[in-house]
């Protein structure tokens, strides 16, 4: 059996389509269909289930997906440390993570790797955190990178620093002549929030939660930009990590107050439990781990 066959099945699995599988292998679709039932003459078993245009592992098929895609991943990790040898870092990285931390946190860090590691293809693409988690466990992705990790099974977390969380108000706000304020002071007061369901504002709620605090709610978005902007013209005030205010308070449309207690909005790296990390995308972790070497 060779690496090619293993690596159309993952393709197949990964993106449920015998079209693309064969587009991504430069193969027909026909003889992606001959190989999967080559594979299944092998092994005596069915490993996959077409309904209609639907294509989902059985239990044997999940097992072989599992393990062609530990044994594809050992392979590109050895190609990688063996073309290392001597020469530069080479290889490709396919990075996830969702809109604000890909402008704020990963702005420098991949403009910082791009120059170190030209040879590298690096891959970053947008996404909602849910879908950033689901690409990671299908394979489709090396590194998700997140706000607020969650275990899942299937994946482990890889800590990255955290974001310290400031308010944010209008210049003419009463508390923009704070320069630290008791989280409690918002209790009562009109707050422009992360639309309910999101990470953010499930962390954020907890926080009230246990401060005792009722802030009323006037706006609700999914992005911080639109957060901002709506801060700015007086709407309310706003809790949102340091990084992403800093262009707004040089400039004077925004002011920053922090809390008298630190509040932090973790992120992390998520991958595959099985996976193994490439050369290259174990640097790029390392700029995450130590963001002042991408400054």
């Amino acid at each position: 059996m060779q690496i090619e066959t293993f690596k159309v099945f993952c393709d197949l699995v990964e993106s449920r389509s015998f079209s693309r599988a064969a587009v991504r292998n430069s193969i027909t679709q026909s003889a992606v269909s001959q190989q999967v039932k080559n594979l299944e003459v092998r092994f005596e078993t069915q490993l996959l289930r077409r309904d209609g245009k639907s294509i989902t592992p059985t239990p044997a098929g999940r097992i072989f997906y599992e393990r062609s895609r530990a044994i594809l991943d050992s392979f590109e990790h050895m190609q990688l440390e063996m073309k290392s040898i001597g020469q530069d870092m080479a290889g490709s990285v396919r990075v996830a993570t969702i809109y604000s931390v890909g402008l704020y946190e990963l702005s420098v860090v991949v403009k910082t790797f791009l120059k170190i590691y030209p040879k590298v293809n690096l891959h970053l693409e947008y996404s909602k955190g849910s879908r950033v988690y689901e690409d990671c466990l299908r394979g489709a992705l090396d590194l998700g990178i997140v706000t607020y990790p969650e275990p899942r099974k299937g994946l482990k977390i890889i800590p990255l620093p955290a974001d310290k969380l400031i308010l944010i108000c209008a210049p003419d706000h009463p508390l923009a002549k704070r320069h630290h304020v008791d989280i409690r002071k918002l209790n009562g007061l009109n707050y422009v929030a992360f639309e309910k369901g999101l990470a953010s504002q499930r962390a954020l709620d907890r926080i009230f939660q246990e401060h005792g605090i009722r802030v009323r709610v006037v706006m609700e978005f999914d992005n911080i930009e639109t957060i901002k902007r709506s801060v700015e013209i007086g709407a309310g005030v706003s809790i949102v990590p340091l990084l992403s205010v800093q262009k707004e308070v040089q400039t004077g449309t925004l002011v920053q107050v922090h809390f008298d207690k630190t509040f932090y909005r973790p992120l992390g790296a998520i991958v595959r439990t099985r996976q193994v990390l490439s050369p290259a995308a174990l640097k790029f972790i390392e700029l995450m781990k130590n963001p002042q070497k991408a400054s």
